[in-house]
């Protein structure tokens, strides 16, 4: 999915092509079977800022309608997806795309070092990427250029986790509530503290439901010594060992329908030192996916 947010084609957008040419679909088949769907058709951005304080809506709502397709396509089958970004508001996509299958969205586990709930009008940047949580949960939906509401499929707030957020100070300097009593959200220190019983407190809740989970990893979440290759770097944040420990434990509960990795960015990594780590981590998913969803 090669998206970035801030309607242009460099950054975030490029990190599916890197990530296949160091090797992506070879180490998932070195596991076991592959199906590629291929890249989703993304028309030429715009960075104009619409009415509704969002970068390109309509660009974005098309480009998500197709991910929708493609994930629902997918789900109907059977398979298990692993939805590579570009940036955080593939999500939208895949989430309605599960729904349009079971019916209903399926929980969220939502790892991130970033809530991603910010109002349109009050986000700094405009890009969707800083609000695609706060959509889903039906969070300052008022003015949102009508294309995009019609890919939102409104998340059950007691159905969502978010783990590993270390943004808080930024929210409260802006005035923007923090989402922590609207569902559960655990910071990156108390992820730290002990990857495994978070991930398992917050996936057992709704593992056992008839649509399911997805689990959203923004790369982000990882601390700047782990992977410096992001826009928006922050003090804190996790290890590779923290994330790989709470991804195994989420997913070795069961019900996960799929998953989005999004937020590196190649433009900030010359020598691809870190694409070859991401590659053995989706690789490592994507087993643990197929193998205990």
């Amino acid at each position: 999915m090669p998206t970035n947010s801030s309607g242009t084609t460099d950054g975030v957008a490029r990190a599916p092509q890197v990530l296949r040419e160091e090797g992506l679909a070879q180490r998932l088949r070195r596991d076991g079977p592959l199906v590629d769907l291929g890249d989703i058709q993304v028309e030429e951005p715009s960075p104009a800022r619409g009415p509704d304080g969002i970068i390109d809506a309509a660009n974005l709502a098309a480009t998500l309608a197709r991910v929708r397709a493609q994930v629902a396509r997918a789900r109907h089958d059977g398979l298990r997806l692993v939805v590579v970004g570009g940036d955080c508001p593939i999500l939208i996509g895949a989430l309605a795309g599960c729904a349009d299958v079971a019916g209903t969205p399926p929980g969220l586990l939502f790892v991130d070092g970033h809530e991603d709930a910010w109002p349109p009008a009050a986000s700094t940047t405009g890009e969707a990427a800083d609000m695609e949580l706060g959509l889903l949960l039906g969070r300052s939906l008022q003015g949102v250029e009508p294309l995009l509401l019609a890919q939102i499929r409104r998340l059950d707030p007691s159905q969502v986790a978010v783990l590993g957020p270390r943004d808080r100070t930024e929210l409260k300097g802006a005035g923007v509530a923090s989402l922590d009593r609207l569902v559960t959200v655990r910071d990156d220190a108390a992820v730290r503290a002990d990857p495994a019983e978070v991930a398992h407190r917050a996936v057992r809740r709704f593992a056992g439901t008839g649509s399911g989970w997805w689990l959203h990893i923004d790369l982000d979440v990882l601390s700047s010594e782990a992977l410096p290759a992001v826009d928006y770097e922050q003090p804190g944040g996790l290890s590779w060992s923290d994330l790989s420990e709470l991804t195994q434990v989420a997913l070795s509960i069961g019900g996960c329908q799929g998953a989005t990795v999004t937020i590196y960015n190649p433009d900030l990594d010359p020598d691809r030192r870190h694409a070859s780590r991401i590659v053995e981590f989706i690789g490592m998913l994507a087993w643990d996916l197929e193998a205990r969803g």
